[in-house]
């Protein structure tokens, strides 16, 4: 058979069609099925299976020699038959137990016809007390499952926690609809008999995992076992109709054989079963399988080590049909990846009262005695009382009676033939008496004994003081419910047993690339991946059997907490007794901190005035929460309506705690800043070296934090001063003298220039002098040389004359000019001075007016204003 695959499945991706019509069609022949060619052009890729591969999950028997297999079936048998008769004293205080349910009416015959034939319910009570009491603890209406994270918590953790309870809850309550009626057949046969057992395994006809309750005489255990995990040898008694084996030969897990005829064979318990619920087996065709969990050393299947064959028996499950010994199906029990070869759980044990074998002690063995006593005392009573209301006598032969023995109705009158003598003479009444006082009050006895016994019997309310402590009361119930609590506590290891098993075919049938919500009617779903990180455990609390053990406890921590409410987180007090009571939707009622959400400063101060709780988280701006928070206070309009508000006191405490959250996250940052690295989460759990480590690091981040806050702290401090009126009006008056002394210090300077500007001018002055002189000098001994010169020589020297003449007389103006100015300067400079001087003098005036209006509001405010 040769197939061509032009095309693929999906859409093929953008951009390569025109490559995928380049390429050439593959070819895949199948000559056998365990035989694929594959070829590709030229390319050709055979696939064959090996020889020496072999399935781990295989039927064994479809491999193994009859001969052996049969010689191996007929020593299991006789060895499942001892394990049978090891029991039988067992089994028949289970038959006669059966007797004291009193699920049959009985009529007796003895001592007369018609005789009382009551049970006393004691057994019975006390199964139905159980089975209610513990329906309810173990598998509330949210389902029996919660979670453990296992490890550090982290919010990926809780997330899976959250899906992994979620879909273990839907699969128990949704999916698995056997499984409360099945866990409430256990709990029904477990107080009785004292052993239930459970069998969890994967069914492929159900696409699912499965639970399915076993009677304890459905199981069979070697004598001597004590633990039912290590057992070497344990068989399951199943009844199974002749379809069901087809339909499983039909899919391979049992061989194809001859079923032949059923077993009908039934066991001293079942037919006690049978005649207490009226039931028969006339028209039950179902086969009887031995499903064995054995260690085996099979032959072929030897356990092999570096040095060849161990000896060593590995765990095998068989299952054969009872009666022709035929065996159905042999396969590996242990992980296939398990270098140990450990066994594989399949079953778990529940045990009412564990006793000296493998099966616990139930009500049969612990008060089927004192049931049966108290059922014959109530018999005698009953008897005695219808034989005191009814009396039997003896009567002369002569005398005869219409309607002869039959006994006289209310209201009749009947014939009577006296031979001799009075009516009186001839008929003497037997001496019954009433019933006994004394056979009550044994009665009475034996019952309270077998109730307390079983743990039972009611508290007498009446002997308790209502004042009377909650700690007397938790006492008198820890007492009273002590046996209760410890069965309590078996059937909670037990059922963890078996979640676990359950999660685990879950976890294996799980898609660990689960990424989407699931919509419509198909539930929550979790990754494979979830299973990892959380554990499994019951609702139920091992600690506490009722819910009224429970809610007495709750109440005793409710007051210790009111002598020290500080120390206790009240609202998770109070929300914890909300879930033991059982009221729907506790966090809506009572809201905690862990389920708050971040908000706005503004939002939070609104949930402070409603009385609701608020939390502080790390990544918000800690900064501005504060100076909303505090602002509040401080508005006077708020402050004056919360003054008005009786639970002003809680407000302001509220909104303090707020405030010293913000504050301590605050401070985190500051440290995490100098730093410079994030610190560990607040509950985590560190190492002494690393925790003294950081310790050390922290004092000196915290010292340099507390610098910086100094600082700005004293920064603060001045510009809040400097708002002070009192420090404005000294700061006025200390600007206004350093103003004058500034004027002072101008007058001064401007003096000194004046001073030098005189003394350069006089300078200038003598200069001139000097160079006058100079040339009045250079101008006679010019004269005195122009004497012998021509007349133009003098007509120079007079044109020279004249020129130094000019320049004195500009030099003079200049002088002139740079004096008037100077004095200008000084004149302009004394003006602006005294200006200043009386601005400055005007802003004080100001100031000192407005620090007195601020002081005169003051007291007024105060209410210090004079009357």
């Amino acid at each position: 058979m040769a197939t061509n695959i032009d095309k693929a499945l999906y859409q093929q991706p953008a951009g390569l069609e025109a490559l995928a019509q380049e390429e050439e069609p593959i070819e895949i022949e199948i000559v056998d099925p365990e035989a694929v060619t594959i070829g590709i052009g030229d390319l050709e890729i055979s696939l064959e299976m090996g020889e020496n591969e072999e399935d781990f999950g295989a039927n064994l028997a479809e491999e193994m020699d009859e001969g052996a297999m049969a010689s191996m079936a007929s020593t299991l048998v006789d060895e499942i038959e001892q394990d049978k008769n090891s029991r039988k004293d067992w089994e028949k205080a289970y038959t006669e137990g059966l007797k004291l349910l009193g699920l049959n009416m009985e009529e007796r015959t003895e001592p007369w016809n018609g005789a009382s034939g009551v049970f006393h319910p004691m057994i019975t009570e006390a199964v139905v007390r159980f089975q209610a009491e513990t329906i309810t603890e173990t598998f509330p209406a949210q389902g029996p499952v919660r979670t453990k994270i296992i490890g550090k918590e982290t919010p990926e953790k809780k997330e899976a926690a959250m899906r992994v309870e979620q879909d273990m809850n839907y699969q128990l309550t949704e999916k698995m609809v056997e499984f409360r009626p099945e866990h409430e057949r256990m709990l029904w046969s477990l107080p009785a008999t004292g052993s239930a057992f459970k069998k969890v395994y994967y069914d492929p006809g159900l696409g699912r995992q499965v639970s399915i309750f076993i009677p304890a005489e459905d199981m069979l255990l070697p004598y001597g076992t004590s633990d039912i995990q290590t057992c070497y040898r344990v068989t399951h008694i199943m009844r199974k109709t002749k379809n069901e084996i087809t339909k499983l030969q039909s899919a391979g897990f049992y061989r194809d054989v001859e079923l032949g005829e059923p077993d009908k064979a039934q066991s001293d318990i079942q037919k006690a079963k049978d005649k207490e619920t009226g039931f028969s087996d006339l028209n039950d065709e179902r086969f009887t399988l031995l499903e064995c969990n054995v260690d085996l050393d099979l032959k072929g299947y030897e356990d092999e080590d570096d040095e060849g064959d161990t000896g060593i028996a590995l765990p095998y499950v068989v299952t054969l049909i009872k009666g022709t010994n035929t065996v159905l199906a042999i396969r590996r029990n242990w992980e296939e990846d398990d270098p140990l070869k450990l066994k594989r759980q399949h079953f778990v044990h529940y045990q009412y009262i564990p006793g000296f074998g493998a099966y616990g002690f139930g009500l049969f063995h612990l008060i089927g005695g004192f049931a049966k006593s108290a059922t014959s005392l109530m018999r005698q009573l009953i008897d005695a009382g219808t034989l005191s209301n009814l009396p039997g006598g003896l009567k002369s032969r002569g005398l005869r009676i219409k309607g002869d023995d039959t006994p006289i109705a209310p209201g009749e009158f009947r014939d009577v033939d006296v031979g001799s003598g009075t009516i009186r003479d001839n008929i003497l009444p037997l001496p019954y008496k009433e019933p006994s006082q004394t056979l009550y009050t044994l009665l009475q006895n034996v019952v309270d004994e077998g109730r307390r016994f079983a743990a039972t019997a009611d508290m007498k309310i009446s002997d308790m003081s209502g004042q009377a402590p909650v700690g007397t009361t938790l006492a008198l119930l820890e007492r009273q419910l002590k046996v209760m609590t410890a069965v309590q506590a078996r059937v909670h290891f037990a059922l963890k047993q078996e979640l676990k098993l359950l999660a685990v075919i879950i976890r294996d049938f799980s898609d660990d690339d689960y990424g989407y919500e699931p919509e419509g009617n198909q539930g929550p779903r979790a990754k494979s991946s979830d299973y990892k990180h959380v554990d499994i455990i019951p609702v139920s609390d091992p600690n506490a059997a009722t819910m009224s053990q429970r809610v007495v406890q709750y109440q005793a921590v409710i007051q210790m907490a009111q002598m020290a409410p500080d120390i206790y987180d009240l609202p998770q007090l109070h929300r914890r007794m909300l879930e033991v009571l059982g009221i729907k939707n506790p966090d809506k009622l009572i809201p905690l901190e862990e389920d708050m959400k971040p908000v706005d400063p503004v939002t939070e101060n609104q949930s402070i005035l409603k009385g609701k709780p608020v939390k502080a988280f790390l990544h918000q701006d800690h900064k501005s929460h504060i100076a909303v928070h505090n602002s509040m206070p401080q508005d006077p309009s708020i402050a004056a309506l919360i003054g008005q508000n009786p639970q002003a006191p809680k407000i302001a405490a509220a909104l303090q705690a707020h405030i010293a959250e913000h504050v301590g996250y605050m401070m985190r940052q500051q440290i995490e800043a100098q730093l410079g690295m994030p610190l560990p989460p607040e509950d985590e759990k560190l190492p002494p070296e690393i925790e003294i480590a950081l310790s050390a690091m922290m004092a000196q981040a915290a010292q340099q934090v507390v610098q910086q806050n100094q600082a700005q702290a004293a920064q603060q401090q001045a510009q809040q001063q400097q708002q002070d009126p009192v420090v404005q009006m000294q700061q006025a008056e200390l600007q206004i003298k350093q103003q004058e002394v500034q004027i002072r210090q101008q007058e001064a300077q401007m003096r000194m220039q004046l001073e030098q500007a005189k003394m350069q001018m006089e300078q200038a002055k003598m200069q001139m002098a000097q160079q006058t002189a100079q040339q009045d000098l250079q101008i006679r001994q010019q004269q005195m040389e122009l004497t012998a010169t021509s007349a133009a020589d003098k007509q120079k020297l007079e044109e020279q004359k004249v020129t130094g003449q000019l320049q004195l007389d500009g030099m003079r103006i200049g002088a002139q000019i740079e004096e008037s100015q100077a004095k200008q300067q000084f004149d302009q400079a004394h003006m602006g001075a005294r200006l200043d001087l009386d601005v400055a003098d005007i802003k004080t005036k100001n100031a000192m007016q407005a620090a007195q209006i601020m002081e005169t509001a003051r007291n007024l405010q105060k209410g210090n204003t004079p009357k």
